[in-house]
């Protein structure tokens, strides 16, 4: 079964086409890069790193944490709401899996709106729906398609692609597969072996559901991408 399996590999396979399609040459500023995951698909780009860089891996060892985290390599280390380069002085923008962790996400959209050229990329990622994660540095629990459609416009965007990431029965089973761990972390036991068939019973259940789905992921999956251009 693989089901609830596919959230990260699903996502990275939409951004590297989404990067890929970007000229070469082309200056992106990869916006909360944290640890520089995608510098690897940006490797035909004049790529710009940048991080607020006060997350250590611990934080307030809260929710999941990473116990590591290494941003030595930035090139910018400032506020995301504030970045110290002239306008119009970037091709496309990259904001992976960040927005959850901004105080004020409209606020960044607003300086990548200044940062872009006209007719610039602007790559986002988000959760709909997230766990506790980088406490204190976790602020939202996702966004939705409605968040990005008002906001990206309001700004100055033009959505060329949006995209919702797996469905409801995707999200629920990749939950199921945390109830060994969190139980772990949070009850000090682990399911009996009656329980864990039975969460192979529910994961069976939700794969089934998924192959059949028509459109659950109104409902709840787990996170958009979206590809949008400065006007």
């Amino acid at each position: 079964m693989t089901v609830g399996t596919a959230n990260l590999h699903t996502r990275e396979k939409w951004l590297e086409a989404a990067l890929s399609a970007i000229p070469a040459g082309s200056r992106i500023l990869d916006a909360g890069a944290g640890e520089q995951n995608y510098r690897r698909f940006c490797s035909h780009l004049d790529y710009v790193a940048q991080d607020f860089a006060q997350y250590d891996g611990k934080g307030d060892a809260k929710g999941l944490q990473t116990g590591a985290w290494d941003q030595s390599r930035l090139d910018i280390v400032s506020d995301i709401t504030s970045i110290p380069e002239p306008d119009a002085s970037f091709d496309a923008i990259m904001c992976v899996e960040v927005f959850e962790h901004l105080p004020d996400p409209l606020a960044a959209l607003r300086e990548f709106s200044r940062l872009l050229k006209k007719g610039g990329t602007l790559i986002l990622t988000a959760p709909f729906c997230s766990l506790t994660h980088f406490a204190p540095y976790h602020f939202y629990s996702g966004f939705s398609r409605y968040f990005y459609r008002t906001h990206l416009d309001a700004c100055g965007f033009e959505i060329e692609e949006l995209v919702e990431n797996g469905n409801y029965f995707e999200y629920l089973a990749q939950e199921v597969r945390r109830i060994p761990t969190v139980a772990d972390l949070y009850v000090g036991k682990r399911p009996r072996l009656w329980e864990l068939l039975s969460v192979r019973v529910v994961l069976h259940m939700l794969e089934r559901f998924c192959r059949d789905d028509r459109g659950s992921s109104e409902l709840l999956h787990y996170g958009c991408h979206v590809r949008s251009v400065k006007r």
